[in-house]
């Protein structure tokens, strides 16, 4: 299994001159950059239609569609608005260095370009888009947090004190089977209640940086049998029969408390999106370096568009459970948030109404486990 590593940084050189592309790349290809180029504006966007850059370097003065026009075209569509573009340029008036602003231009760099002064506006406008991303990721956290508690929240709460009100009043005239009825479903919102509240304050003590991580090696058999435990009556609930076909002495070499998180979350997961009758299997694969874990069901699936928005805080995807369970999505981005802590890799395999396969990898030792954190 390949390790978590960080994306290298992607940049694009647009120049109609061969001999400028050559300096740019060799300049920014020595501080170890990916460097793509292309010599001409129609080129450029369609380039950037199927590859994804962190930045782009763009010459003004081309044959047919000159640099204004493809910084514009760049900003107008969605997907690439935001990629910084530095005009590559030998105009110095003050009517083009304005007329590129004006397009959407980050900043411009005049040719011939001095090495440093290049060096210094990438790196200052890479890191500029860094802080950038990590602002809307947090605006999006933020937001997700108070939609949790304005509505998830809310509607937990105000199923239980409507369950509550119908035995204050009727309770004497309820038959034992209603009454029977209506205390196992605010069980089950209780249940949901407290699983979203763990999730909740989970969550948060990650984001505000009070969760460390702290490896060990242990048994995983052990947190999936607490797993299946916690979902157990919500499975007989449904009539679902839970599969933990996992050996004794399966250890893995990471943080206890987050494993224990993920494996709850997905095991949770499994059984809201199955129906009646239906089956969940945990499993564990020895994949060298790695254990692999799947939680597998034959639930409703996921639809291939949605997969990608699943383990995404900036994307708002959460459907209802089989017995109209209500999902959040939160669960599965502390999933993700989680594993990658611990050097492993989630993903998931899904196929509409035969089920879905979740699936994470966490090291086995500790020397994996200090190289997929490096």
């Amino acid at each position: 299994m390949s390790k978590v590593s960080e994306k290298k940084i992607t940049i694009l050189i647009v120049d109609d001159n061969p001999k400028n592309i050559q300096a740019a790349a060799a300049i920014l290809g020595n501080e170890g950059y990916d460097i793509s180029f292309d010599e001409d504006g129609e080129s450029a966007l369609r380039h950037v239609q199927d590859t994804t850059f962190d930045l782009i370097l763009l010459d003004i003065m081309m044959p047919n569609t000159d640099g204004y026009e493809v910084c514009r075209g760049l900003k107008e569509n969605p997907d690439t608005a935001r990629i910084p573009v530095i005009f590559l340029t030998a105009r110095t008036d003050i009517e083009s260095i304005v007329k590129g602003f004006e397009v959407g231009a980050a900043d411009y760099v005049t040719k011939p370009f001095n090495e440093v002064e290049l060096l210094a506006r990438v790196k200052t406008h890479l890191k500029l888009k860094q802080s950038d991303a990590r602002l809307r990721e947090l605006n999006a956290a933020k937001d997700k947090f108070f939609s949790i508690i304005s509505h998830d929240l809310k509607g937990s709460f105000n199923a239980l004190m409507l369950g509550f009100d119908l035995l204050t009043d009727d309770y004497d005239r309820m038959s034992e089977d209603k009454k029977k009825n209506l205390l196992e479903t605010m069980n089950t919102a209780c249940r949901n209640t407290f699983d979203l509240l763990n999730n909740l304050l989970t969550w948060s003590r990650s984001q505000t940086g009070n969760m460390s991580c702290e490896p060990e090696i242990f048994d995983i058999r052990e947190i999936v049998a607490e797993a299946v435990f916690i979902s157990e009556n919500a499975a007989k609930n449904k009539n679902i029969r839970i599969i933990a076909g996992i050996k004794e002495n399966t250890l893995c070499y990471a943080d206890m408390d987050m494993m224990r998180t993920v494996i709850r979350n997905l095991v949770a997961n499994a059984v809201k999106y199955t129906a009646s009758g239906g089956t969940v299997t945990i499993s564990a694969k020895d994949c060298g370096d790695d254990l692999e874990i799947s939680v597998s069901d034959t639930g409703v699936g996921i639809r291939p568009e949605n997969i990608r928005k699943l383990f995404r805080i900036d994307v708002k995807h959460s459907t209802s459970g089989t017995a109209g369970e209500e999902g959040t999505g939160l669960g599965l981005n502390l999933c993700k948030e989680f594993v990658e802590k611990n050097s492993g890799e989630i993903g998931v395999e899904s196929e509409v109404g035969k089920g879905s396969r979740f699936y994470f990898t966490c090291p086995k030792t500790e020397i994996r486990y200090e190289a997929g954190a490096s």
